[in-house]
């Protein structure tokens, strides 16, 4: 077995992990790369494959990702294509990785134009997700975990948005129940989605809510500057602003959308960007059609819809709105 982890991680939770599969009777190759969303690139990929191929790791290897969402990526590509593919298995060590990177099969690493623009599907044998690793989680880690967790709810479940607004603050304590059922109820609803739809032709799609801005504030201000959850956040609040734009969604209830994240202490504004430099960096975006960008819209809290024939004036009139808006410190 290979154990890809990064330098922050591995001091924490590798030892322990490379014990129990040795006395399971597993040999262990450990693999450390560097911390942060700048791992997901070629450089590292390769590194990657320089050490399995070192450490004569066949196609009955299988490799565990040990960390958060950038190792799960990364270790996941490379299990994809390492010999035309070897099993993996995800161990995801912070909330965000838990409650959605991890689920869903999505490998992939970055390219300089866009995030995850080189990837591939590719089904962990199993997700292994321990909360109890969560308590070393920095505090602006866990808020941009919170992001995905509250994108579930906005997309899927107004009643779990209804918990999350009453349950807020014990999330942000880490009470260790609260974390758990907001843990197992993301996976159930992304679950539910994946099985319907794994490779997003249709209705994974809607995963995708506060992504399309997002990923184009990661891109635009340079990979690791904005932590992805802290990206989606104000991605969520600009998408949400759309929707009313669009006639799709009551003004309370975007209102209602940016009063959760900013309690959870996540940025409502994107980057001191120009709209035209945002909307140039989504028409890279994967999630583009036809030359066409789709967004992922709120039609009410729990229920998403897709769109692709959103008029760009009123892209560039939700980036200018939102952006006027202060913005909530997350550092």
């Amino acid at each position: 077995m290979a154990i890809i982890t990064n330098a922050v991680v591995a001091p924490l939770y590798l030892g322990p992990v490379e014990r129990a599969l040795t006395l399971a009777g597993a040999a262990i190759t450990p693999i450390l790369v560097e911390d942060g969303e700048q791992a997901k690139d070629w450089r590292t990929l390769e590194s990657v494959f320089d050490q399995l191929l070192a450490a004569r790791c066949g196609r009955d290897t299988v490799v565990v990702a040990l960390g958060g969402g950038v190792i799960g990526d990364l270790a996941g590509f490379a299990a994809a294509v390492y010999q035309r593919g070897v099993p993996f298995i995800q161990v995801p060590t912070t909330l965000l990785a838990q409650v959605d990177s991890s689920v869903g099969g999505k490998t992939a690493i970055n390219h300089p134009r866009g995030k995850n623009m080189v990837g591939a599907f590719h089904q962990p044998l199993a997700v292994i997700a321990d909360i109890a690793t969560l308590d070393s989680l920095p505090a602006r880690e866990l808020r941009a975990g919170l992001a995905e967790v509250i994108k579930h709810a906005l997309i899927l479940d107004r009643a779990f948005a209804d918990w999350l607004d009453e349950n807020l603050t014990a999330l942000l304590a880490r009470e260790r129940t609260a974390l758990a059922y907001a843990v197992r109820r993301s996976c159930e609803l992304k679950a539910q989605v994946v099985a319907e739809d794994e490779r997003e032709t249709g209705l994974r799609a809607i995963l995708n809510f506060g992504h399309t801005f997002g990923h184009a504030f990661e891109a635009a201000v340079g990979y690791g500057q904005w932590l992805h959850g802290e990206a989606v956040s104000a991605g969520m609040v600009m998408a949400a602003e759309l929707s009313v734009r669009a006639g799709l969604l009551a003004r309370a209830d975007a209102a209602r959308v940016r009063a959760l994240l900013e309690r959870a202490g996540l940025p409502v504004s994107g980057p001191a960007l120009a709209p035209e430099r945002i909307i140039e960096q989504m028409q890279v975006d994967k999630k583009a059609a036809g030359g066409r960008l789709r967004f992922v819209l709120l039609q009410q809290i729990g229920s998403a819809v897709v769109r692709g024939d959103i008029d760009e004036r009123l892209v560039r009139d939700a980036i200018v709105s939102c952006n006027a808006m202060p913005v909530v410190a997350s550092r």
